[in-house]
């Protein structure tokens, strides 16, 4: 797996998140499977499947967020520069059609959250804006076409 940047924020969430599954998800799993193999006959137990699958599918996760975690960076946000547009930069956009603004902040993908600004890196969007400076103009092609933006502000 690739190395994964993050901010310290980031890194705690997935480590809650780890701990949910672990403290939480997985006990839960285990007092179902349980259950269903006290009701008799394992052939022809569907909730013992059932409960069985859930396990996999949840250990499966948790070594996915683990390997997840032993490969993230943390960010060291103070060098980060607001010269140009970079991961953990807000900046601030201009559609030159129609001149609506927004504000995004570039995040890592795993941080990523639209309704709250947090725009992951990995986007048409947020690729074609990392380096540029204020005052740039980027072209970006997104499913619906072709848009244009300047950048206005750049900021953290």
């Amino acid at each position: 797996m690739a190395v994964i940047y993050m901010t310290a924020e980031g890194l705690k969430k997935l480590h809650e998140e780890l701990s949910e599954m672990e403290s939480v998800q997985r006990p839960a799993i285990s007092r179902a499977i349980a259950e269903a193999r006290d009701k008799g006959d394992l052939s022809e137990n569907a909730e013992y499947d059932a409960a069985r699958e859930a396990q996999g599918l949840l250990e499966m996760k948790i070594a996915q967020l683990k390997d997840k975690i032993a490969n993230v960076r943390i960010i060291d946000e103070s060098r980060i520069k607001t010269d140009e547009v970079q991961i953990l930069t807000k900046v601030r956009i201009r559609n030159t059609k129609n001149n609506a603004q927004m504000t995004y902040t570039i995040v890592s993908e795993g941080e990523a959250n639209f309704k709250e600004g947090r725009l992951s890196v990995t986007t048409p969007i947020a690729k074609a804006l990392l380096g540029k400076k204020v005052g740039d103009k980027v072209e970006v092609v997104v499913p619906a076409g072709k848009m244009e933006f300047e950048i206005l502000d750049i900021s953290i």
